[in-house]
Parts: C-alpha cells; structure tokens; sequence
C-alpha cells in the first residue's frame, strides 16, 4: 500500500506563486506514474499535472500548461507541483495521486490507485 500526504497549500495573491509537495510511504515501487488533481467548490475533480518514470512522460492541462511544473525526487519518493502565476481560478483542494502503469492517458483518474487528501489553494484577486 501506498501513502501520500500533501503539503505547501495556502493563501497567495493573483500572481504569486506556491510549489505542493506530496509525500509517498510505504510501497513506493508502486508509484511508477504520479500525477495531480484539483477539485474547485462546486466543480468536479479535474486534472492538472502528471509525471511518469517511464520515458519521462509529463502531461498538463491546457488551463495550466506554462504557468505550472511538475518535478519528482525519487530519493525521497516526494512529487511537487510549482505552481506560478497564479489566477484565481486556480483556486481549489490539490490532490496527489500515484498508479502503477505509466500507458496510455495519463489524464485518466482510473489508472491511479492511490489518493491523497489534498491541500488548499486560495488565490486571492
């Protein structure tokens, strides 16, 4: 089994910047593609980022791509989200999530098998 745990969310200002983190434990072999989700008040849980260790795959969503980075530090089995020029839209719960394949979209919430609780994000206007 895996555990993930999020951190770095908070208040910031359009504009800013924060970079999450998100902690894996325990069966980390397991965490071959790791990826990042938001879920607005109101909106249903989209994706945003994700990174696998197979051929060094990275995908982004559209509504992020060139404001955000998502980097891994295998040593320390830990994900990051730099997160850059904020809008308010951005503004949601950040969860880590991490599956076992690195195939096909790495968009899809079904190929990940392990969740975080996720961190807040408040972009401010």
């Amino acid at each position: 089994q895996v555990r993930l745990v999020e951190s770095g969310g908070g208040l910031v200002q359009a504009g800013g910047s924060l970079r999450l983190s998100c902690a894996a434990s325990g069966r980390t072999s397991s965490t071959v593609t790791m990826a990042w989700f938001r879920q607005a008040p109101g909106k249903e849980r989209e994706f945003v980022a994700a990174q696998s260790l197979i051929g060094g795959r990275t995908d982004y969503a559209d509504s992020v791509k060139g404001r955000f980075t998502i980097s891994r530090d295998y040593a320390k089995s830990t994900v990051y989200l730099q997160m850059n020029s904020l809008k308010p839209e951005d503004t949601a719960v950040y969860c880590c999530t991490a599956g076992r394949f690195a195939l096909g979209n790495l968009s899809a919430p079904s190929i990940y098998e392990y969740w975080g609780q996720g961190t807040q994000v408040t972009v401010s206007s």
